[in-house]
């Protein structure tokens, strides 16, 4: 399937609720699953990896009822799942396979997880490692790096584990597994991740140490259903915020809008670029800070991007990307190098993609190169099954000379299914 879109002759204007948050969407199911009594979660994003979260936990026996944004769960806790009689199908959704592989290594089953061909790829031994620490039997294709993967759990040991990689999926896996052991369960980031696990165990009741960048949770915990407002998605409202940024004559305001200090390195990195932003209505609910985003055109200029900035907004970075073609002078992004191990490499489908554009990118080894002002053209681009990149063409078409032609726009379903309506309501505003 293509889809054919023109550059605009307006700006953007108006105001746009995204999605709920995709991570807290997939927790959410996580725990409201592993608690006893009745769990409803509103605003969930209905897209295809957090179906794929839900499914996981009905082979396990979980009573769960969708309807669109709305998710009640039932359940009596972990101590009542099944053993499921097939394998569990997780489609693309690195999130799911990562977080569950956490799950199911406190469960005394046999287990098989198996993916598309995309999350095939995707390597997954960052998480099994420290499984195995605790005494997890996991087997799978090259030494358990890449699905299909088997999980014979049960019986763990608590660790004290250290991750080598920057990641809120590895940190959570270790952390779910933990509430399976036998004592104290402790990750020691390098550099602080994404913190929604952490907010998710408070607000099921449950005990969780946090000092700086040691986290700690204690065995044998009970969990209690709770409700769950999720909120809009940064990830998906970025977005919206480079449109704004980068079309002339926008102003676009982005409501109810998730503002975690861990989530926020985009806000940070377009206020030092130049952009005219502006954050307002910040509350809490359920532990996660929440407000609403105003942008408007701006004059924007490159930077270098990197260091404790890059966890905080590593799911941002091709549409920041985009932007960066956009500004005056040269933006260099580094330590990046976990893009290459998402949905694609995305450096190097980044730079692919910009370059088909007409846009003046080099890669790196963690990250690339971005010359601006570039004059983008149009052409026929390829979103490769990755639903950042389908976006981000989507916002680069906005400003190109002629049309573009995007390959797979349907892979945009994964996170924002109602991307393009919510990006015409603003140009038609």
């Amino acid at each position: 399937m293509v889809k054919k879109l023109l550059p605009i002759q307006t700006g953007l204007t108006g105001k746009v609720t995204v999605p709920g948050d995709k991570s807290i969407s997939h927790r959410a199911i996580i725990f409201g699953a592993l608690s006893k009594g009745r769990t409803t979660i509103t605003h969930f994003l209905d897209g295809e990896d957090c179906l794929r979260t839900i499914h996981a936990f009905e082979a396990l026996g979980v009573t769960i009822r969708q309807e669109g944004q709305q998710v009640i769960i039932d359940s009596q806790g972990a101590d009542n799942f099944i053993e499921p009689t097939q394998p569990i199908y997780l489609g693309n959704s690195g999130t799911t396979a990562r977080l569950l592989l956490g799950v199911l290594a406190g469960l005394p089953f046999h287990i098989a997880l198996y993916g598309d061909e995309s999350l095939t790829r995707r390597p997954m031994d960052r998480v099994v490692q420290p499984l195995k620490q605790m005494g997890a039997q996991i087997d799978g294709r090259e030494n358990s790096k890449y699905l299909p993967i088997s999980v014979r759990g049960g019986a763990l040991q608590s660790i004290a584990f250290i991750p080598p990689v920057k990641s809120a999926q590895v940190k959570s896996a270790v952390l779910l597994a933990g509430l399976f052991g036998n004592g104290n369960t402790t990750v020691i980031e390098s550099t602080k991740t994404r913190d929604h696990t952490e907010n998710m165990i408070k607000a099921f009741s449950g005990n969780i140490s946090v000092q700086d960048n040691s986290i700690s949770v204690p065995s044998n915990q009970q969990l209690i259903g709770t409700t769950i407002a999720v909120p809009g998605d940064i990830s998906s409202a970025a977005f919206f915020l480079v449109a704004a940024a980068m079309v002339p004559n926008s102003k676009v305001t982005i409501e109810d809008v998730g503002l975690n200090p861990t989530r926020t390195g985009v806000i940070d990195v377009l206020q030092q670029m130049g952009a005219s932003i502006e954050v307002v209505e910040e509350r809490y609910i359920g532990g996660e800070a929440v407000g609403s985003i105003t942008i408007s055109s701006s004059t924007l200029h490159g930077i270098e991007i990197s260091g404790e900035v890059i966890p905080r907004m590593i799911d941002e970075i091709p549409i920041v990307a985009l932007l960066a073609t956009q500004a005056t002078g040269t933006t260099i992004i580094r330590d990046a190098e976990e893009l290459r191990y998402k949905e694609t490499d995305r450096i190097q489908t980044i730079i692919d993609t910009l370059t088909k554009l007409g846009a003046t990118v080099e890669a790196t080894t963690d990250g690339m190169i971005i010359s601006g002002e570039s004059t983008l053209s149009g052409a026929q681009v390829e979103a490769f099954g990755d639903h950042r990149i389908g976006m981000m063409i989507a916002v680069a078409s906005l400003i190109t000379e002629k049309e573009v032609t995007l390959v797979d726009p349907e892979c945009i379903n994964i996170s924002y299914p109602t991307f393009f309506e919510d990006l015409t309501q603003l140009i038609t505003s």
